[in-house]
């Protein structure tokens, strides 16, 4: 008898998986679903095929709380290959490798401390940015002319790891939606070099880091101010209309509230509440 793939059971589950290298994360989070036989799952970030480390993974119900979540700043680890040039900056596409002049250690990480503030940049070609709906990387896979707009990335923070040329390695924690690979970019240009990326490990998205794909509490996780509600939780258990003078805090804005077997979001706005989640069961 053929072994079921997967349950049909509800599961509530929210995880941070390690994404290898030279897999794309839709491939990977398939992958995951076999492995917990459950096919109601999503990620949160993702990372291009050549990139891995950290992959926020949730299913069930849980799967509908990403926007909700402390997922930021995301921390990566990066090594520069100094002398390479590839059309994706990263080593999917290598075009040329030439012997490039050393640099002074000094300097290196004096620029690598610079980076820290706000740069205004070009996405590269190849990354998942859609134009006119359609996935960049597609396009350039495509030979199709990619014209990028620009975008914006805050960097909080930058260390300096190692010089072994041609090899710089750094991490630098970044904003969402920020590209290691164009950070890399401004950084060469900096040093007066050319290179690209020969690695990239996400080490963390916020308060999410991997810890052998431990089961998390998404209370834990949830980026909302706890309000608390003053009437009857039946009310809720029956998706029932709720007025704004049941709750201690009544400003507008989106809240996070606990009951003993579940928790449901809502949105103050005005006079009106809304469910934005509604019943989200807790694990046992």
């Amino acid at each position: 008898m053929q072994k079921k793939l997967y349950d049909n059971k509800q599961l509530n589950k929210l995880i941070v998986v390690n994404k290898p290298i030279f897999r794309s994360s839709n491939s990977y989070l398939n992958e995951i679903k076999r492995k917990y036989r459950n096919k109601k799952a999503g990620f949160s970030g993702t990372l291009d095929p050549f990139a891995c480390g950290c992959l926020i993974v949730a299913f069930g119900q849980y799967s509908k709380l990403f926007q909700f979540l402390k997922k930021t700043p995301k921390t990566y680890k990066a090594v520069v290959w100094l002398g390479a040039t590839s059309e994706s900056l990263d080593i999917e596409n290598i075009i040329g490798i030439k012997d490039e002049k050393r640099v002074d250690k000094e300097l290196i990480k004096k620029e690598i401390a610079n980076l820290i503030g706000t740069h205004e940049y070009y996405p590269p070609k190849y990354s998942a940015k859609k134009i006119d709906g359609k996935r960049a990387y597609e396009m350039a896979r495509e030979g199709k002319d990619v014209e990028m707009k620009k975008s914006i990335m805050n960097i909080s923070n930058t260390k300096f790891i190692s010089y072994r040329h041609p090899f710089i390695t750094f991490e630098a924690s970044v904003s969402e939606g920020s590209y290691i690979r164009s950070l890399a970019q401004i950084l060469l240009q900096r040093l007066e070099r050319e290179g690209t990326l020969s690695f990239l490990n996400r080490l963390n998205e916020g308060e999410f880091k991997f810890e052998d794909e431990k089961d998390l509490n998404p209370i834990d996780y949830i980026d909302l101010k706890e309000n608390i509600y003053f009437g009857d939780k039946s009310y809720f258990e029956n998706g029932k209309k709720i007025q704004k003078k049941y709750f201690k805090y009544q400003d507008n804005g989106k809240y996070l509230i606990k009951f003993d077997t579940f928790f449901s979001i809502i949105q103050i706005e005005n006079d009106e509440v809304k469910y934005l989640l509604n019943k989200v069961l807790l694990n046992d």
